[in-house]
C-alpha cells in the first residue's frame, strides 16, 4: 500500500485556489487491512472507486477574500460505492473559497471488506479524524475552533449526519480530547435513514451489508438519534428525488425541531437526485449561504 509521508502539493482542479493533500493518519491507518492496493479514480479524476489512503484536500481562500475563520469539511456522495469528488467536492470547495470559507474535501474510505477490518465504521472514523485534525490545526489555518462544520451530499450526507449524531462514540485516537462534534451541518439531498420505509437501501447495503442486524439499521438511521446537542443544520432536497426520498430530510428536520435545534429545510418541487440545472447551483447554494449568515458563520 502506498502511504503519504509528507504534505504533498496537489493540483486537483483549478490553479486559482491553493490546495494541499494531507493524509488523515500517516502510515498507521486504523481499521485497515494491510493489503497491496492503491486508490482507484477514473480517467478525468472526477470519481473515486476505491480509497485506501484517506486524506483531506485543503482549499484555502485567497488573502483578498473576507476572513470568516469558518471551515467546512465536504463529504462527496456516491452511495458508499464511489466518491463524486469533482461535482460534490472540488466545485463546492472553490465556491466556498470565493466567499472566504476554508474548505476541506474529505477523501474518505469506501466500505470494503477487502480493505477494512470493519467496513461499517471506516467512513465515520475518517470523518471524526478530519474534524479532529481541523480543530487541532485551527490556529495554523486562522480558523475559529467553534466554526468548523461538515457538509455532505447523498451518502456523504449520511456520513456527515452520522458525525453529527454519533460524535460521542469515539472511533479514533483522540489524545487531545477535543470534541469531535461538528459545529454545524450542511446536508444536500442526504441519505439519513437506513429503514425500510424511506431509507436508501443501496447505501445501507454498501455500508452495513445486505443482511444487517436490526441494531445496525437503527444505529445508522440518524433521524432516530437527533437530540438537543445535535449541531445546527441546513437541509435541501427535491420533492421528486426518486433515489433518496425527500422524507429523509423531512424526518431529520422534524427530529431537529422536536429537540429545539436550529434547522432550516428547503424543498424544491423539481431537481431529482443530484440537482442539475433546476434548482440552479446559485439558487440552492445561495440559500445555504444565507442560512450561514443568519447563524453568524460567515459575513
Amino acid at each position: 500500500m502506498h502511504f503519504f509521508t509528507t504534505i504533498l502539493l496537489a493540483i486537483v482542479c483549478s490553479n486559482s485556489f491553493a490546495q494541499r493533500v494531507i493524509p488523515l493518519y500517516g502510515a498507521n491507518i486504523p481499521n485497515s487491512q494491510n493489503i497491496n492496493a492503491e486508490d482507484q479514480i477514473n480517467a478525468d479524476k472526477s470519481v473515486y472507486y476505491r480509497i485506501v489512503d484517506p486524506s483531506l484536500i485543503v482549499y484555502l481562500p485567497s488573502r483578498q477574500s473576507p476572513n470568516n475563520k469558518t471551515a467546512v469539511i465536504i463529504c462527496p456522495g456516491g452511495g458508499y460505492a464511489t466518491l463524486q469528488i469533482k461535482r460534490e467536492g472540488y466545485d463546492i470547495a472553490e465556491a466556498f473559497n470565493r466567499i472566504g470559507v476554508t474548505a476541506f474535501i474529505l477523501k474518505y474510505r469506501l466500505p470494503d471488506d477487502k480493505t477494512n477490518t470493519d467496513k461499517t465504521v471506516a467512513p465515520l472514523q475518517d470523518a471524526q479524524q478530519a474534524i479532529k485534525m481541523v480543530r487541532d490545526s485551527a490556529a495554523k489555518w486562522n480558523l475559529d475552533q467553534g466554526k468548523i462544520g461538515i457538509m455532505g451530499f447523498s451518502a456523504g450526507g449520511h456520513l456527515a449526519s452520522s458525525a453529527g449524531v454519533h460524535y460521542k462514540d469515539v472511533l479514533i485516537d483522540n489524545a487531545t480530547k477535543k470534541t469531535l462534534c461538528p459545529d454545524f451541518m450542511l446536508l444536500v439531498y442526504p441519505v439519513i435513514s437506513f429503514g425500510e420505509a424511506y431509507g436508501h437501501i443501496g447505501s445501507r447495503d454498501n455500508l452495513i451489508g445486505k443482511n444487517p442486524s436490526a441494531d445496525l439499521i437503527k444505529y445508522f438511521s440518524n433521524e432516530l438519534h437527533a437530540d438537543q446537542n445535535t449541531p445546527p443544520t441546513f437541509l435541501v432536497h427535491a420533492g421528486d428525488d426518486n433515489i433518496v426520498p425527500v422524507a429523509n430530510s423531512i424526518k431529520f428536520y422534524e427530529a431537529l425541531q422536536k429537540n429545539g435545534v436550529n434547522a432550516e429545510l428547503h424543498i424544491y418541487a423539481k431537481g431529482g437526485h443530484g440537482f442539475g440545472s433546476i434548482p440552479t447551483f446559485e439558487e440552492w447554494f445561495g440559500r445555504c449561504l444565507q442560512w450561514m449568515r443568519t447563524a453568524q458563520l460567515i459575513q
